[in-house]
């Protein structure tokens, strides 16, 4: 038997959650962004969830050229761009989308000689100071991309940093929109401006955002970048189930402690479960004490301190708990983002960190396990 560490991906769940993105923003044309292996949930199944979309964004050359093997025949954008110039013949022969972000990439595209147009997408900063040209730079960077024979379209672009806070003190989405809308006036072609953030405000903001294109990406896997809403708040559901098994109890009196650094102490008798999960596993080893989970339906939390391959529950609510009782760690009926604020990090960092040693299978919300 294998271990009973399992994660469960949520197809039907995904497919919603483009749904929701596309209720957001009706007008738009919807990038699924399957960057990092698809936030940790595999590019294969990225692409079966998402099968919908408009088209695949991700950062990997490699990883895009996947997509073609799969059989994804609609476009791929790269959201970096290329890497160097010999990634440029494989934009013409696999039609893929690049991102423009600098002037070193302009140049790669002015030294090659493309045998099929390509379409790009110019990245302006407004003010993430990441990638892209600044406004003043812009139409500059333009002109030279389009006096390129094998540019065809080009789409403008720009990544909003606080889209979860409208009225973020230092750097509203406002501001930003209205930096993009001066860089670009005057110039031909499509907008791509929102990521999930931009895009779950899409219904607030319509007169602002004016999006040919939108960018969802975390909360394509029921997560929300933030701004104190929860995913259930704005209808999306769990992707990814990750669930284990009690395999040990240990009954404690007062005075016991539990785990590495004996940081938990019992306060009276107690039951402690040992579930077959670890940091090894892509469980944060520095989830605290009261990290929640669910044991055979009951919610309870962490205790001790997560080791590479167990960790350690209380099971004192949990009535009539046994090696083999089931064990929710985040997902269906655990949101990832409590479990990731409890251990002060983000729904994004657990979903990628997930382990390859950890079993992985599919199947629909309320059926994992």
């Amino acid at each position: 038997m294998p271990r009973p560490l399992c994660a469960t991906i949520h197809l039907d769940s995904m497919q919603h959650n483009l749904a929701r993105a596309r209720a957001c923003a009706p007008q738009s044309k919807a990038w699924a962004v399957v960057k990092a292996n698809a936030y940790g949930h595999g590019l294969e199944r990225g692409m079966k969830g998402f099968v919908l979309a408009d088209g695949l964004a991700l950062i990997e050359t490699d990883n895009a050229l996947r997509l073609r093997e799969l059989g994804w025949i609609k476009p791929i954008l790269l959201l970096e761009g290329i890497f160097d110039v010999s990634d440029v013949p494989l934009l013409a022969e696999h039609n893929i989308n690049s991102t423009v972000h600098c002037i070193e990439q302009i140049k790669m595209l002015e030294y090659t000689q493309l045998y099929r147009p390509i379409d790009v997408h110019l990245k302006m900063n407004t003010g993430m100071n990441r990638l892209g040209f600044r406004p003043d730079e812009y139409a500059a960077a333009y002109k030279r991309l389009r006096a390129i024979p094998g540019v065809r379209h080009i789409t403008h672009m720009t990544h909003f940093a606080n889209a979860d806070e409208l009225e973020h003190p230092r750097l509203a989405i406002s501001e930003q929109v209205r930096r993009f809308r001066a860089g670009v006036e005057g110039l031909a072609g499509e907008r791509s401006l929102s990521n999930s953030a931009g895009v779950l405000h899409q219904e607030v903001l319509a007169q602002e955002l004016e999006n040919d294109w939108v960018r969802p990406g975390i909360m394509l896997y029921g997560g929300t970048p933030g701004g104190g809403r929860t995913a259930q708040d704005f209808g999306l559901r769990p992707t990814m189930t990750l669930s284990s098994e009690i395999i040990a109890i240990q009954q404690l009196v007062a005075g016991d402690t539990v785990g590495y650094g004996s940081r938990f102490e019992a306060g009276g008798p107690m039951q402690v479960g040992v579930v077959a999960c670890g940091y090894a596993d892509g469980y944060p080893r520095h989830a605290p004490h009261g990290t929640p989970v669910i044991v055979d339906g009951v919610r309870t939390s962490v205790v001790g301190r997560v080791s590479m391959d167990m960790m350690t529950v209380d099971l004192t609510p949990v009535r009539n708990a046994r090696v083999g009782s089931k064990v929710t760690l985040w997902g269906d009926g655990l949101p990832i983002d409590e479990v990731a604020s409890a251990a002060g990090t983000i729904g994004y960092e657990l979903m990628c960190a997930l382990a390859p040693r950890v079993r992985v299978s599919e199947g629909r919300m309320g059926t994992h396990g």
